[in-house]
């Protein structure tokens, strides 16, 4: 038995004799490098750049760690850091690469990154990178035309821009309408469909051509616009007893929230809260759009239909005299016999298709370039999700679903998202003057 204790003595001391050595070597002797690792492409590098670098070293940890950029043989020192603590298996730094205060000039110049870890080797990885330095935006070349644009109407812009871009679009206001590129000619044109408000003016609508390139230099310049006014209807709507009780009890079936409420308080929330959640799902679909356009000639107007509500109407819902809210009407009604009919108003996409709250049943169609048509209040939906729709194809038959008194087709025309009038793309002329004379541009 003392023997038997002596040779485990002897061999738990070789055990951990062995395991600090393997720790010593493992984490002083050891030659395996740091490793450094670029969050996103680097070059070209505008006035100002953010570069995020990942280092790591899994062995000994992380020492010493440098970045600086070298033009005309001359070295900037970006950043370096000792780290004190052994230990240390990763840093990432998010550096940023000032142009001017670096004294760098446009051309290109290389980024030398090093990382150094705590082993006795002092191993060391340095990652050499290629930049090019440019600081000069890029032009914008619009059409030499002033652009007629109708409240709550559509706008179109093609453009060209003298350099590759990483960003593109339309401000209007504070709202951001993305561009698209097009190829003609061998030559590259971005393009535009954006909503002019209902309420814009000359004085107070700012719209704005961006441009932002490959190195992260922005440009700027008004679109030369002359917006034209239009006149609005305004109707006050009293809501009789019996549409009430018809219509509300389909909303609590639906929405579990609604349950206990009076046929008002529904009302109420269905106006309000479900209108303004059902047009975020609408602004969501249409946020991918086609590449390329898809539509051709004229858009559909519903056949033999009489037009029982226009774009821009505001209503002013009551009951007994007590107003009980409003709401802008942001399409066109549209009547003939019960269970008409519907067909797809142009060339598209089927983007969405199945109930949406207000809407009732809604079929949205992608017409390409942010173009959509959306047709609400269905009764029964014969199209599918995905399917390439040709102008004038059965995609369903209108009815009362939704928040609607009476069977009809509710017609609307978006871009990129946004609500615009319908009556514009029923009028080939206007197509032609101002949507396929600018693409040719």
């Amino acid at each position: 038995m003392k023997r038997f204790n002596i040779y485990l003595t002897i061999f738990l001391g070789i055990l951990i004799i062995g395991l600090l050595c393997w720790l010593y070597f493992d984490n002083y002797l050891e030659m395996e490098k740091p490793k450094i690792k670029l969050s996103r492409e680097i070059s070209p590098i505008g006035k100002q750049k953010i570069v995020e670098i990942i280092f790591s070293d899994q062995k000994s940890g992380l020492s010493n760690l440098k970045a600086e950029i070298i033009q005309d043989n001359k070295g900037r020192i970006i950043t370096e850091e000792k780290i004190a603590v052994r230990g240390n298996k990763q840093k990432i730094l998010s550096l940023t690469i000032d142009a001017a205060t670096l004294n760098l000039t446009d051309g290109s110049a290389t980024i030398n990154i090093s990382a150094t870890d705590y082993s006795l080797f002092k191993n060391q990885t340095i990652l050499s990178q290629p930049v090019i330095i440019d600081t000069k935006p890029p032009q914008i070349i619009l059409p030499g035309t002033v652009n007629y644009l109708n409240q709550g109407g559509t706008g179109f812009i093609a453009y060209r821009v003298s350099k590759p871009t990483d960003a593109t679009g339309i401000y209007i206001n504070d709202h951001f309408t993305p561009g698209y590129t097009l190829k003609q000619d061998n030559k590259t044109t971005f393009v535009a469909y954006f909503a002019v408000p209902l309420f814009a003016s000359n004085q107070k609508t700012k719209i704005i051509v961006f441009v932002r390139d490959e190195a992260g230099n922005e440009a700027k310049i008004s679109l030369p616009c002359i917006i034209q006014e239009k006149n609005f209807r305004s109707d006050k709507l009293n809501l009789s007893e019996s549409f009430l009780q018809q219509k509300m009890p389909e909303f609590q079936s639906i929405y579990p929230q609604l349950q206990g409420k009076t046929p008002v308080e529904v009302f109420g929330y269905v106006n309000s809260r479900m209108r303004e959640d059902n047009d975020k799902v609408i602004q969501t679909i249409c946020q991918k759009s086609a590449d390329k356009k898809l539509w051709k000639g004229t858009f559909l107007r519903m056949r033999n239909a009489a037009t029982m509500a226009s774009f821009g109407d505001k209503r002013i819902y009551a009951v007994g005299g007590k107003e009980l809210g409003s709401s802008i009407h942001l399409g066109v009604d549209l009547a003939s016999t019960a269970h008409a009919a519907i067909y797809a108003a142009n060339h598209g996409i089927v983007v969405f298709a199945e109930p949406l709250g207000i809407y009732g049943n809604t079929v949205i169609i992608d017409h390409g370039l942010g173009l959509f048509s959306l047709y609400a209040h269905l009764s029964s939906i014969e199209t599918t999700v995905g399917k390439n729709v040709k102008k004038e194809e059965l995609i369903g038959h209108s009815g009362t679903t939704g928040l609607a008194g009476g069977d009809h087709l509710h017609f609307g025309i978006l871009a990129d998202g946004q609500f615009v009038n319908p009556l514009e793309w029923w009028d080939p002329h206007w197509i032609e003057d101002k949507i396929n004379k600018k693409m040719r541009f």
